[in-house]
Protein backbone atom coordinates (compact mmCIF):
# COMPACT_ATOMS: atom_id res chain seq x y z
CA UNK A 1 0.00 0.00 0.00
CA UNK A 2 1.47 3.32 -1.12
CA UNK A 3 1.80 5.60 1.91
CA UNK A 4 1.28 9.23 0.89
CA UNK A 5 1.85 12.19 3.21
CA UNK A 6 -0.17 15.19 1.99
CA UNK A 7 0.92 18.66 3.12
CA UNK A 8 -1.81 21.06 2.02
CA UNK A 9 -4.76 23.22 2.98
CA UNK A 10 -8.25 22.08 3.92
CA UNK A 11 -11.29 22.75 1.71
CA UNK A 12 -14.45 22.86 3.82
CA UNK A 13 -16.61 21.93 0.82
CA UNK A 14 -14.59 18.76 0.18
CA UNK A 15 -13.85 19.35 -3.49
CA UNK A 16 -10.21 20.40 -3.39
CA UNK A 17 -7.28 20.53 -0.99
CA UNK A 18 -6.74 17.92 1.71
CA UNK A 19 -10.20 16.44 1.24
CA UNK A 20 -9.72 15.83 -2.49
CA UNK A 21 -6.23 14.49 -1.79
CA UNK A 22 -7.44 11.95 0.79
CA UNK A 23 -10.25 10.78 -1.50
CA UNK A 24 -7.88 10.41 -4.44
CA UNK A 25 -5.17 8.48 -2.61
CA UNK A 26 -7.75 6.22 -0.95
CA UNK A 27 -9.66 5.49 -4.16
CA UNK A 28 -6.39 4.58 -5.87
CA UNK A 29 -5.53 2.05 -3.18
CA UNK A 30 -3.09 4.13 -1.14
CA UNK A 31 -2.94 5.20 2.50
CA UNK A 32 -3.34 8.96 3.01
CA UNK A 33 -1.84 10.95 5.89
CA UNK A 34 -2.03 14.72 6.29
CA UNK A 35 -0.28 17.78 7.61
CA UNK A 36 -2.80 20.60 7.23
CA UNK A 37 -1.28 23.99 6.36
CA UNK A 38 -4.40 26.17 6.44
CA UNK A 39 -8.14 26.08 7.03
CA UNK A 40 -10.14 27.64 4.23
CA UNK A 41 -13.78 28.68 4.30
CA UNK A 42 -14.98 27.81 0.83
CA UNK A 43 -17.56 26.16 -1.37
CA UNK A 44 -18.08 25.83 -5.11
CA UNK A 45 -18.61 29.60 -5.37
CA UNK A 46 -15.22 30.52 -3.93
CA UNK A 47 -13.03 31.10 -0.88
CA UNK A 48 -14.30 33.59 1.71
CA UNK A 49 -11.70 33.23 4.48
CA UNK A 50 -8.41 31.50 5.34
CA UNK A 51 -6.82 30.71 8.70
CA UNK A 52 -3.15 29.72 8.64
CA UNK A 53 -1.73 26.88 10.72
CA UNK A 54 1.53 27.73 12.57
CA UNK A 55 4.60 26.23 10.84
CA UNK A 56 5.60 24.39 14.02
CA UNK A 57 2.26 22.54 14.02
CA UNK A 58 2.60 21.72 10.32
CA UNK A 59 6.01 20.21 11.00
CA UNK A 60 4.72 18.33 14.05
CA UNK A 61 1.84 16.81 12.05
CA UNK A 62 4.21 15.66 9.31
CA UNK A 63 6.81 14.23 11.66
CA UNK A 64 4.19 12.36 13.69
CA UNK A 65 3.30 10.51 10.48
CA UNK A 66 6.83 10.01 9.18
CA UNK A 67 8.29 8.86 12.50
CA UNK A 68 5.62 6.21 13.03
CA UNK A 69 4.00 5.08 9.75
CA UNK A 70 6.53 6.40 7.24
CA UNK A 71 5.82 7.49 3.66
CA UNK A 72 6.54 6.36 0.13
CA UNK A 73 5.61 9.73 -1.38
CA UNK A 74 4.85 13.29 -0.33
CA UNK A 75 2.43 15.64 -2.06
CA UNK A 76 2.28 19.36 -1.29
CA UNK A 77 -0.52 21.77 -2.08
CA UNK A 78 -1.32 25.14 -0.51
CA UNK A 79 1.80 26.66 1.11
CA UNK A 80 0.77 30.24 1.73
CA UNK A 81 3.90 31.97 3.00
CA UNK A 82 7.67 31.83 3.38
CA UNK A 83 7.70 30.45 6.94
CA UNK A 84 5.47 27.53 5.92
CA UNK A 85 7.71 26.73 2.94
CA UNK A 86 10.82 26.84 5.09
CA UNK A 87 9.27 24.35 7.51
CA UNK A 88 7.92 22.06 4.77
CA UNK A 89 11.18 22.08 2.83
CA UNK A 90 13.01 20.73 5.90
CA UNK A 91 10.44 17.95 6.27
CA UNK A 92 10.85 16.94 2.61
CA UNK A 93 14.64 17.05 2.76
CA UNK A 94 14.59 14.71 5.74
CA UNK A 95 12.03 12.30 4.31
CA UNK A 96 13.92 11.54 1.07
CA UNK A 97 10.90 10.13 -0.80
CA UNK A 98 9.31 10.91 -4.17
CA UNK A 99 7.78 14.37 -3.86
CA UNK A 100 5.02 15.89 -5.98
CA UNK A 101 4.79 19.66 -5.61
CA UNK A 102 1.62 21.35 -6.83
CA UNK A 103 2.42 25.09 -6.73
CA UNK A 104 -1.08 26.18 -5.72
CA UNK A 105 -1.40 29.94 -6.08
CA UNK A 106 -5.02 30.76 -6.88
CA UNK A 107 -8.26 28.92 -6.03
CA UNK A 108 -10.65 27.99 -8.84
CA UNK A 109 -12.84 31.00 -8.05
CA UNK A 110 -9.90 33.41 -8.27
CA UNK A 111 -8.97 33.85 -4.57
CA UNK A 112 -5.19 34.16 -4.04
CA UNK A 113 -3.85 31.33 -1.89
CA UNK A 114 -0.23 32.50 -1.84
CA UNK A 115 1.06 35.98 -1.10
CA UNK A 116 3.33 37.57 -3.70
CA UNK A 117 6.42 37.32 -1.49
CA UNK A 118 5.94 33.57 -1.32
CA UNK A 119 6.43 33.07 -5.06
CA UNK A 120 10.16 33.73 -4.68
CA UNK A 121 10.28 31.28 -1.77
CA UNK A 122 8.50 28.68 -3.89
CA UNK A 123 11.19 29.08 -6.54
CA UNK A 124 14.11 29.01 -4.09
CA UNK A 125 12.94 26.42 -1.56
CA UNK A 126 10.40 24.11 -3.18
CA UNK A 127 11.29 23.76 -6.87
CA UNK A 128 14.64 22.03 -6.19
CA UNK A 129 12.79 19.45 -4.04
CA UNK A 130 10.21 18.59 -6.72
CA UNK A 131 10.58 15.14 -8.21
CA UNK A 132 7.45 16.18 -10.10
CA UNK A 133 6.21 19.79 -10.32
CA UNK A 134 2.60 20.16 -11.56
CA UNK A 135 1.88 23.81 -12.50
CA UNK A 136 -0.97 24.98 -14.70
CA UNK A 137 -0.27 27.69 -17.27
CA UNK A 138 -0.86 30.72 -14.98
CA UNK A 139 1.29 29.16 -12.24
CA UNK A 140 4.07 28.40 -14.71
CA UNK A 141 3.91 32.00 -15.93
CA UNK A 142 4.13 33.33 -12.36
CA UNK A 143 7.10 31.10 -11.55
CA UNK A 144 9.10 31.77 -14.73
CA UNK A 145 8.08 35.28 -15.72
CA UNK A 146 7.30 33.96 -19.20
CA UNK A 147 3.99 34.23 -21.02
CA UNK A 148 2.29 30.83 -21.23
CA UNK A 149 -0.45 31.12 -23.82
CA UNK A 150 0.39 28.42 -26.38
CA UNK A 151 1.73 24.88 -26.40
CA UNK A 152 5.15 26.17 -27.43
CA UNK A 153 5.03 28.63 -24.50
CA UNK A 154 4.28 25.67 -22.21
CA UNK A 155 7.34 23.87 -23.54
CA UNK A 156 9.60 26.88 -22.94
CA UNK A 157 8.22 27.39 -19.43
CA UNK A 158 8.72 23.70 -18.64
CA UNK A 159 12.35 23.88 -19.75
CA UNK A 160 12.81 27.01 -17.62
CA UNK A 161 11.36 25.24 -14.57
CA UNK A 162 13.78 22.34 -15.09
CA UNK A 163 16.62 24.87 -15.21
CA UNK A 164 15.31 26.33 -11.92
CA UNK A 165 15.75 22.96 -10.20
CA UNK A 166 12.62 20.85 -10.68
CA UNK A 167 13.55 17.28 -11.67
CA UNK A 168 10.43 16.75 -13.81
CA UNK A 169 7.62 19.11 -14.78
CA UNK A 170 4.05 18.23 -15.72
CA UNK A 171 2.78 21.43 -17.32
CA UNK A 172 -1.02 21.35 -17.48
CA UNK A 173 -2.69 22.95 -20.47
CA UNK A 174 -6.29 23.25 -19.32
CA UNK A 175 -6.06 27.05 -19.38
CA UNK A 176 -4.66 27.11 -22.93
CA UNK A 177 -7.47 27.62 -25.45
CA UNK A 178 -7.14 24.61 -27.73
CA UNK A 179 -9.79 22.08 -28.90
CA UNK A 180 -8.07 19.30 -26.91
CA UNK A 181 -6.36 19.60 -23.54
CA UNK A 182 -2.61 19.16 -23.95
CA UNK A 183 -0.37 18.41 -20.96
CA UNK A 184 3.40 18.21 -21.33
CA UNK A 185 5.64 16.06 -19.14
CA UNK A 186 9.06 17.63 -19.52
CA UNK A 187 12.04 15.76 -18.10
CA UNK A 188 15.80 15.91 -18.38
CA UNK A 189 15.54 12.96 -20.81
CA UNK A 190 12.93 14.51 -23.08
CA UNK A 191 9.24 15.29 -23.41
CA UNK A 192 6.01 13.29 -23.36
CA UNK A 193 2.85 14.88 -24.78
CA UNK A 194 -0.58 13.91 -23.44
CA UNK A 195 -3.82 14.91 -25.14
CA UNK A 196 -7.45 14.40 -24.18
CA UNK A 197 -10.74 15.73 -25.41
CA UNK A 198 -11.78 18.93 -23.65
CA UNK A 199 -14.83 18.30 -21.46
CA UNK A 200 -17.36 21.14 -21.52
CA UNK A 201 -18.26 21.40 -17.84
CA UNK A 202 -18.11 23.79 -14.88
CA UNK A 203 -17.49 20.86 -12.51
CA UNK A 204 -13.70 21.08 -12.29
CA UNK A 205 -13.15 22.10 -8.66
CA UNK A 206 -10.02 20.42 -7.33
CA UNK A 207 -8.70 18.97 -10.58
CA UNK A 208 -5.14 20.15 -9.91
CA UNK A 209 -5.09 18.76 -6.36
CA UNK A 210 -6.57 15.51 -7.60
CA UNK A 211 -4.08 15.05 -10.43
CA UNK A 212 -1.06 15.74 -8.21
CA UNK A 213 -2.31 13.35 -5.52
CA UNK A 214 -3.04 10.69 -8.13
CA UNK A 215 0.57 10.96 -9.34
CA UNK A 216 1.81 10.57 -5.75
CA UNK A 217 -0.45 7.57 -5.12
CA UNK A 218 0.43 5.83 -8.39
CA UNK A 219 4.19 6.40 -8.52
CA UNK A 220 6.30 3.25 -8.25
CA UNK A 221 10.04 2.78 -8.56
CA UNK A 222 9.59 0.32 -11.43
CA UNK A 223 6.90 2.36 -13.25
CA UNK A 224 8.03 4.95 -15.83
CA UNK A 225 6.94 8.46 -14.88
CA UNK A 226 5.03 8.96 -18.14
CA UNK A 227 2.98 5.84 -17.32
CA UNK A 228 2.23 7.18 -13.83
CA UNK A 229 1.08 10.50 -15.29
CA UNK A 230 -1.03 8.75 -17.94
CA UNK A 231 -2.82 6.66 -15.31
CA UNK A 232 -3.36 9.76 -13.14
CA UNK A 233 -4.81 11.71 -16.08
CA UNK A 234 -7.17 8.84 -16.88
CA UNK A 235 -8.39 8.83 -13.28
CA UNK A 236 -9.01 12.59 -13.28
CA UNK A 237 -10.76 12.43 -16.66
CA UNK A 238 -13.19 9.81 -15.35
CA UNK A 239 -13.80 11.84 -12.19
CA UNK A 240 -14.67 14.93 -14.28
CA UNK A 241 -16.94 13.00 -16.67
CA UNK A 242 -18.84 11.48 -13.74
CA UNK A 243 -18.94 14.64 -11.60
CA UNK A 244 -22.06 14.61 -9.37
CA UNK A 245 -23.22 18.10 -10.35
CA UNK A 246 -23.11 19.55 -6.84
CA UNK A 247 -23.07 23.25 -6.00
CA UNK A 248 -23.87 26.39 -7.94
CA UNK A 249 -20.30 27.24 -8.96
CA UNK A 250 -17.28 25.14 -9.90
CA UNK A 251 -18.56 21.77 -8.68
CA UNK A 252 -16.44 18.89 -7.34
CA UNK A 253 -15.37 15.71 -9.11
CA UNK A 254 -16.60 12.20 -8.39
CA UNK A 255 -13.44 10.85 -6.77
CA UNK A 256 -14.94 7.42 -6.11
CA UNK A 257 -15.98 6.72 -9.71
CA UNK A 258 -13.63 3.72 -9.91
CA UNK A 259 -15.64 2.03 -7.17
Amino acid sequence: MQRVLIIAGSDSSGGAGIQADIKTVTCLGGYAMTAITALTVQNTLGVSDVMAVPPSIITAQAMACLDDIGADAIKTGMLADIAVMEAVSLVIEGAKVFTVIDPVMVAKGGHALMNHHAVDAMKALMLPLADLLTPNAPEAAALTGLKVETEDDMRKAGEALLAMGAKNVLLKGGHIETPDVVDLLITRKGEHRFTSERIDTRHTHGTGCTLASACAALTREARPLEETVGLARDYVGGAILMAPGLGEGHGPLRHNWLL
